[in-house]
């Protein structure tokens, strides 16, 4: 069985305004999985909407593999091993590959950084309190990870700005004000060799290969030096391609999701003032609000699965080769795992949300630096003697991968 409804998650007018939360409400009441169409250079695709369901198909990666690819798009065979980066990779050459760069990425290892985030975070805070009003993407919610990130890359601060444009133009593929080409038109076949089909990730990869062919060699502790010197344990070293993709990956796995997760937080708190003070009162709930700002966000809506074989799944018929789409979004909304889905709860306990996955080998990589963050900026911010209202409207991202918001003018009240 599956859903006959004329909804299609491909439809970017659904996701103008956010989420479309009461379309995946719908979806998620009604038996089997749902089929979208999608024209080039996508196709159509099913849709796991309900939370258990997602997480069999995270964790069967033999019926379910990400070898072909985790956004809509179909990549064209003779493409993919020039596009594949970890996300993309099954079996031991991800184990091997995630093995090589989990080590800076593990609780005790992002830990060291506290001092550094602290600092970081203090400094993005004084210039945005200071203006008294301004756009909180801006001064705030891309300021900050972008910041991190340069200093796990070895970069200068002086490069954030063009690490952000960079995330901007690729992750908002599907936004005319942040595509230099739209991924459905026809321009784009120009760039189908590349991620996104953004003319900016050949940028990224001209400035990744200058940074490798300085520290080659010269024994750095830097995530570039990691990805141009080390072997993972599999004994193959990674191809130009895969430095390429995986450095691009690091660029916007780095910086988009902790930024919206950020924006989405504030704008919760500032929506549930009851919420906030909680927060206020006692920050040291702040560890553990930061799983329901994530929950709530839902930064990344979706990833895509393909099925490799034949096979009945929650009472639909799917054929080798079609696209499995797992809707992170829709599984933080699930009733049957979380009791009043749509309450923002600080406070609640359990919460075994899915903004980072769950479950399976592609669980985030950076989920721990993105947990930190998330802290180290709302115990300062919250600890403040100042608070903020919205200044004007939310201005989301046209896009159905990533619930980005752009734009959020807030005042110092």
């Amino acid at each position: 069985m599956s859903t006959t409804t004329d909804l299609s998650l491909a439809d970017l007018d659904l996701f103008a305004k956010g989420a479309p939360w009461g379309v995946l409400d719908e979806l998620r009441a009604t038996p089997g999985l749902h089929y979208s169409t999608e024209e080039a250079p996508s196709s159509g695709f099913w849709s796991a909407t309900r939370y258990q369901d997602i997480v069999r198909i995270l964790r069967d990666t033999e019926t379910f593999t990400s070898t072909k690819f985790t956004n809509l798009e179909e990549v064209e065979p003779a493409m993919q091993d020039q596009r594949r980066s970890l996300l993309e990779t099954d079996g031991l050459r991800h184990r091997a590959l995630r093995r090589m760069l989990q080590g800076e990425f593990t609780p005790q290892a992002v830990a060291k950084y506290e001092t550094f985030l602290r600092g970081i975070t203090a400094k993005t805070l004084d210039a945005a309190l200071a203006k008294k009003e301004f756009d909180f993407v801006d001064e705030v919610s891309a300021d900050f990870p972008i910041r991190v990130l340069a200093r796990l890359l070895g970069v200068p601060d002086s490069d954030t700005g063009q690490l952000i444009e960079w995330g901007n133009r690729m992750v908002g593929n599907t936004d005319p004000e942040h595509a230099d080409v739209l991924i459905g038109s026809a321009d784009s076949d120009e760039y189908k060799h590349v991620p996104f089909r953004s003319p900016a990730a050949i940028e990224v990869y001209e400035y990744g290969k200058h940074l490798a062919a300085e520290r080659r060699g010269r024994g750095g502790t830097d995530l570039i030096t990691l990805l141009a010197d080390g072997v993972p344990s599999d004994g193959q070293q990674l191809s130009e391609h895969e430095f390429n993709t995986n450095f691009l990956l690091l660029v916007v796995a780095g910086n988009e999701t902790t930024r919206h997760t950020i924006t989405h937080s504030m704008n919760n708190l500032l929506n549930n003032p009851e919420q906030l003070e909680i927060l206020r009162n006692d920050p040291s709930l702040i560890p553990w609000a930061v799983e329901e700002f994530l929950r709530y966000a839902s930064p990344v809506y979706h990833f895509r699965r393909t099925a490799t074989k034949d096979v009945e799944f929650s009472g639909t018929q799917i054929t080798e080769g079609e696209k499995v789409v797992v809707w992170f979004a829709s599984g933080n909304r699930d009733s049957a795992v979380f009791d009043e889905p749509y309450r923002f709860d600080v406070t609640r306990n359990p919460n075994e949300h899915m903004s980072f996955g769950r479950g399976g080998p592609h669980m985030c990589l950076g989920n721990a630096l993105a947990r930190i963050e998330l802290r180290i900026m709302f115990e300062d911010l919250l600890t403040r003697d100042v608070s903020l209202e919205h200044a004007g409207d939310l201005d989301y991202l046209r896009s159905n991968f990533v619930h980005g918001i752009k734009r959020m003018p807030v005042r110092v009240v």
